[in-house]
């Protein structure tokens, strides 16, 4: 039977997902990173950007994530963000609102957030 990966993806204010997974695909300040089971032990710093996890039963799920930090050790992989949302919880008109709102007001932080989140959704 293969390794499998334990994944825990928290948010500052609650536990956004939990579950096993085959793989997780992250953007960290290194670039993108694919952990899977048996991945060496490490330590990094999440940026803005979507999250994939490959589920045992073969499904996806995506989340926005903004910032935080990640942490691999004995097949349990830890995702802390800041803020973090699953993509089907995403109100896709409002993000574009935000979006727009943002580049009206030239706010690059609230841009990149609502940025991030469209993408989330697109990828789902």
């Amino acid at each position: 039977m293969a390794a499998e990966l334990h994944v825990e993806l928290v948010a500052a204010d609650r536990q956004v997902w939990s579950g096993e997974a085959t793989l997780v695909v992250a953007r960290t300040t290194s670039g993108d990173i694919g952990v899977m089971p048996g991945h060496q032990p490490l330590l990094g710093v999440l940026e803005s950007g979507p999250v994939t996890i490959r589920t045992n039963d073969g499904q996806t799920v995506i989340a926005a994530v903004h910032g935080g930090f990640l942490s691999f050790a004995d097949n349990k992989l830890s995702l802390l963000a800041e803020i973090a949302e699953l993509s089907d919880e995403i109100d896709v008109q409002r993000a574009e609102r935000a979006l727009e709102r943002a580049k009206a007001e030239a706010d690059a932080s609230a841009e990149r957030r609502a940025d991030v989140r469209l993408r989330a959704v697109a990828v789902r």
